[in-house]
């Protein structure tokens, strides 16, 4: 049988430095830009998607330097601890309030991608004071995906069947992980744009998921965030989140959705406007499900620009 990669396996060397801190008890792994970490720059915490870990804002990392930006390790990803439980709403918002004081910090912006923006709404509501602002990417309001998911068509059959197939025991967490992990990469490619999946970048970015993906627990815990955003619509702790989420909120938004996002359609989007109604909503055009990676030009103009009015000079 072959060995399972060591944690270590995502402390990939760049203009920027690895580290970790300990937050809401668990150890997290954070990645910083070189020479980021002066007191008096603003906080950005850089929090990815479904199957990946930090290396996904390599772009942002070394674009955003007019502030702190770290990159980190979700709760049960690359070198940051994997605890049996804790990929709830609750939890994983306490999560990201603890960075932020972990890393010296009173507030921060959040920016989020998928899994990571469904974070970013949840902190912005659960923890307000420690929520300076909030920028997304291709993550909708979470009552606003149940309702696209309920009432649309599309977006239940581009979301409905992922999530059903990994609510099955073992079978998902063999799935991912077989034959060098070759089903993610084929996950990958399906939501990204054209356009990327041909380029260099593509194929290193793969060879770093395909490996991170089998870090012994990493794949149970990547799938644990599906399944409790599944099994807890009928639940009660689920209700009582999505309640708790059925509100609008109060700092400024940002959304950003590449216009050839297969996954993330344009439906939960619109329907995320009540919930941010003072957000910015802007495509980006020839992107797919991971805009930050393959259009990081045109997102990181426009984070730099949502910044600037968020930590006016």
């Amino acid at each position: 049988m072959q060995a399972r990669p060591d944690p270590s396996v995502v402390r990939i060397d760049g203009p920027w430095r690895h580290f970790q801190v300990h937050a809401n008890g668990i150890r997290f792994h954070v990645v910083e830009a070189e020479d980021a970490g002066r007191a008096d720059r603003h906080l950005v915490i850089l929090l990815h998607g479904f199957g990946s870990f930090w290396w996904s804002w390599r772009h942002q990392l070394s674009a955003l330097t007019d502030h702190r930006v770290v990159a980190v390790d979700l709760r049960g990803y690359g070198d940051s601890d994997k605890p049996p439980r804790g990929y709830d709403g609750w939890t994983l918002a306490g999560d990201t309030a603890g960075l932020v004081r972990a890393l010296g910090h009173n507030s921060a912006t959040l920016v989020g991608h998928a899994d990571g923006g469904l974070v970013c709404w949840a902190t912005a509501l659960l923890h307000p004071r420690m929520v300076d602002a909030v920028a997304l990417i291709s993550s909708p309001h979470p009552v606003a995906l149940r309702s696209s998911v309920l009432a649309d068509a599309a977006q239940r059959r581009a979301l409905l069947p992922w999530l059903l197939r990994y609510q099955l025991p073992r079978w998902p967490e063999h799935t991912l992980t077989r034959h060098n992990a070759v089903e993610l990469e084929r996950i990958v490619r399906e939501r990204a744009g054209h356009d990327w999946v041909a380029t260099e970048d593509f194929a290193v970015t793969m060879r770093h998921l395909r490996q991170a993906i089998q870090i012994p627990g990493a794949v149970h815990s990547t799938l644990e965030y599906q399944r409790w955003a599944m099994r807890s619509q009928i639940r009660a702790e689920g209700r009582r989140f999505m309640r708790s989420m059925a509100r609008p909120i109060d700092v400024p938004l940002l959304h950003l959705r590449g216009t050839d996002d297969p996954y993330v359609l344009a439906d939960p989007v619109r329907r995320s406007r009540p919930y941010a109604p003072a957000g910015r909503f802007e495509p980006i055009d020839g992107a797919g499900h991971f805009a930050h990676e393959e259009g990081p030009r045109a997102v990181n103009t426009a984070l730099a620009d949502f910044l600037r009015a968020v930590y006016p000079a």
